[in-house]
Parts: structure tokens; C-alpha cells; sequence
């Protein structure tokens, strides 16, 4: 944030407020990883033990670039009795949920998110234990949180059947990939995703990072971790081009992505630059029906941080002026080093109806539509599926929801 606005003597519009908030982007993780072992069946239990995870990129294991924190967490972060940030329920209650009023909060698992592993089949049986074990342990626990379903997006197939294990049930709330993938998200094999989320009624959250085997710049591996972090931004640029250009939008009309910590002041100048070689190269793409920005305008949200901020702030209400108010979700990034606080992340004096659309409604108005708009199965047949088929029983005779 800013210098002027941390020092700020007046207070902000969220904090004098106490209104009830949204947080998008909330990242939680295993305290250990084996914790996921009673949620995979024996032979991938047996296959992490002797081969490992593999991703799709040169170094085994750890990040491309050192992190600036620990963990890449806020110092304060760390629950007391050991484990790594986000990974203790309890905690995160007092810490980040009551201590912040956070009425809704969607869940993003990113470490780890396994969509990208080399091992595809792997991959499917990850995100499938993660599922259970985030439903499980983390929103039936606490209702305030919601979960985004873990994908293994380098398989279509495998990922249509992930999400329709899901469609209708109220505590998932978003189908979510990451960024960089091995090839642009506007590919058709990832078609049958979007279109499997959009029958389900879900959006689909794009989050920064991933391993897609190539650098984040289009020529080769930068040298230092700030142009990897600048780099989300370039990642989202290119999967918002090939989504809109390669016409997703126009043949799935009810499919809505969200972009999740990659910033939006990149938004409005992609958007204008598209509009203007499509004005002159428009023959080149018959299925587009419209300008690429009103596809953009109609299909796309993003979530606030990081939130740029130019001088002078008049500049930040242009920006998000042109976006749309409606089409913001406030997020923290909890429990990352780069965190923004509710009660400080805005440079500007927001109107009662901008503050209530940006803190929460917006958020409200995306995911929880009410059931009966969602398809799938009613209340009452979604229930008992749920008793039937989301138990099972783990190797040690426990049973554990599936």
C-alpha cells in the first residue's frame, strides 16, 4: 500500500464501519502433507512415499525464486503449537475470520494445488483427496468459509468428472485452476471444464501461479523474485487474450471467471488494445460476435489484491470505474506477506452503494446463488447422495467423508 494512505489520519470507510466483509482469497493447507493420506486410496499413498510429486518445471521441489517471508507469510501468521500458516482452523477463527468480520470466505488451496503435475492420473487423485479433506476439515467445521474445487486442469476429462462430483453442493462454491498451464487457458482442451462448471452453475477462479513448464516471461527464467511477482500479472494478460480470442465466452454465454491475485489495473488497457486490432483483424475470428471488451465486461471479475495504486488515487477510481464496481471481489490473501487489511486496502472515499458492492455483495451475488438456480440435483436428492456416497472408510476403519 502506499506510505500516505497507511499514515493516513482518517479513518478508512471499512474500518469506521464494522460492516460484515467478503474475503476471496483465502489460502489454507495441510499441516502435514500426510494429512491427506486417509483420503487417497492405498496405491498413491504408497506411490508419494517412493516417487514423489513432479511438477511441471525444471526443479523438483521448492520455488523458482526465494520468497521474500518465510513461507511466504506474514510473521504473525504462524499458528502457536507449530504448523505452517493457514493450516490451523482454530487459529485462522480469531486471527483473520473474527478479527476482521469476515462473514464469507472462499478458500483457494494453492499449496498444494496439484492440477499441473507431471503424472496426470496422480494429479486426479490429489485433487480428489484434497476435496474431501478441505470439506471435511475445513468448511463443515466452520460455515463461514467455502471451498474452490482443486481441478487437475491438464485433464479435461478427469476434471468434468471432479466437478460433477461437486455440482449442488453448498460448500464449494468455484471450480479453480491456476495461471500458468501448459498451453493458453483458451485452448479447446480445456473446453470441456468451463463448460462442465457453467452447467454446474459455478464460476471458475484462475489463481495466480502454477507450473506449466515455461517461464513466465515469453523469452526465458528471470533472475530475481520480484519479476516473478510482476509476472502474475503478464500470466493473466495471456490467459484473459486466448479465453476471449479463442471464443469460450461466445460459445459458453453462462461461463464467469474469476482472477485471483494478479491485480486489475492491467485490465482496461488489454482490453482497449484487443478492441483495436480486432476492429482491423476481425476476419480472422468469425465466432466473435462482439468487441473483445464486452466479452471481457460480461464474463470476467477479479479479485483486489494486489491492488495497484498510482498517484494521484483519482486514477484507481478511473480504472475501477471502467472495470466495474460490480465486478470486484474484495480479497486479503491471507495469511501471505503481501496481505491487505480490509480496513486499509482502499485509497478512496467510497459511497455507501461502492462500499457495500466491494466489501461484500459482489462477493455474495457470484457464489451464493441460491440453490435452486444452481443445476443439479434438488435439496432433498442431494442430501442423501451425500450421506451415500461422500463416506468412506480409511485403512485404519475410520470413516472420513469422500
Amino acid at each position: 500500500m502506499n506510505v500516505q494512505n497507511a499514515h493516513s489520519a482518517a479513518p478508512q470507510p471499512a474500518a469506521a464501519s464494522r460492516m460484515a466483509i467478503a474475503d476471496c482469497d483465502i489460502h489454507h493447507s495441510p499441516r502435514d502433507f500426510k494429512m491427506l493420506y486417509p483420503y487417497l486410496e492405498p496405491r498413491w499413498r504408497d506411490h508419494l512415499d517412493q516417487f514423489g510429486m513432479r511438477r511441471r518445471m525444471g526443479n523438483y521441489s521448492g520455488p523458482q525464486y526465494p520468497k521474500s517471508q518465510p513461507d511466504a507469510s506474514r510473521r504473525d501468521a504462524w499458528p502457536p503449537g507449530g504448523g505452517r500458516p493457514g493450516s490451523n482452523l482454530d487459529f485462522m477463527r480469531t486471527h483473520h475470520l473474527d478479527a476482521n468480520n469476515i462473514e464469507l470466505g472462499i478458500l483457494t488451496m494453492i499449496r498444494p494445488h496439484p492440477g499441473g503435475f507431471q503424472n496426470v492420473d496422480l494429479s486426479a487423485a490429489l485433487c480428489r483427496a484434497i476435496n474431501d479433506w478441505q470439506v471435511a476439515e475445513w468448511t463443515q467445521p466452520e460455515p463461514r468459509l467455502k471451498a474452490s474445487i482443486v481441478v487437475p486442469y491438464e485433464d479435461a476429462a478427469a476434471s468434468v468428472a471432479e466437478i460433477e462430483r461437486w455440482a449442488g453442493h453448498r460448500d464449494v462454491v468455484q471450480v479453480l485452476l491456476l495461471s500458468r498451464t501448459v498451453e493458453p487457458l483458451g485452448n479447446r482442451r480445456y473446453w470441456p471444464i468451463y463448460e462442465a462448471a457453467a452447467a454446474a452453475g459455478l464460476p471458475v477462479g484462475i489463481h495466480a501461479f502454477g507450473n506449466g513448464g515455461q517461464p513466465t516471461s515469453s523469452t526465458g527464467w528471470s533472475s530475481f523474485y520480484i519479476e516473478d511477482m510482476v509476472g502474475h500479472a503478464q500470466s493473466c494478460q495471456s490467459l484473459v487474450s486466448s479465453m476471449v480470442l479463442e471464443g469460450i465466452f461466445a460459445r459458453v454465454p453462462a461461463l464467469r471467471v474469476v482472477l485471483i491475485e494478479a491485480g486489475f489495473g492491467w485490465l482496461p488497457p488489454l482490453a482497449w488494445r484487443l478492441d483495436r486490432n480486432w476492429s482491423r483483424l476481425r476476419a480472422e475470428l468469425p465466432h466473435l460476435h462482439r468487441l473483445p471488451s464486452e466479452y471481457i465486461r460480461d464474463h470476467i471479475w477479479l479479485t483486489t489484491q494486489p491492488m495497484e495504486e498510482p498517484e494521484p488515487s483519482a486514477h484507481l477510481r478511473d480504472t475501477i470505474d471502467w472495470i466495474g464496481w460490480d465486478k470486484l471481489l474484495f480479497a486479503t490473501d491471507y495469511p501471505h506477506w503481501d496481505y491487505d487489511d480490509p480496513r486499509t486496502a482502499i485509497p478512496l472515499r467510497l459511497s455507501a452503494e461502492e462500499r457495500e458492492a466491494f466489501f461484500i455483495s459482489n462477493a455474495q451475488a457470484l457464489y451464493l446463488r441460491p440453490q435452486g438456480d444452481r443445476p443439479g440435483t434438488p435439496d432433498s436428492v442431494t442430501r442423501t447422495r451425500q450421506k451415500e456416497t461422500f463416506m468412506h472408510t480409511t485403512p485404519h476403519g475410520q470413516e472420513m467423508p469422500r
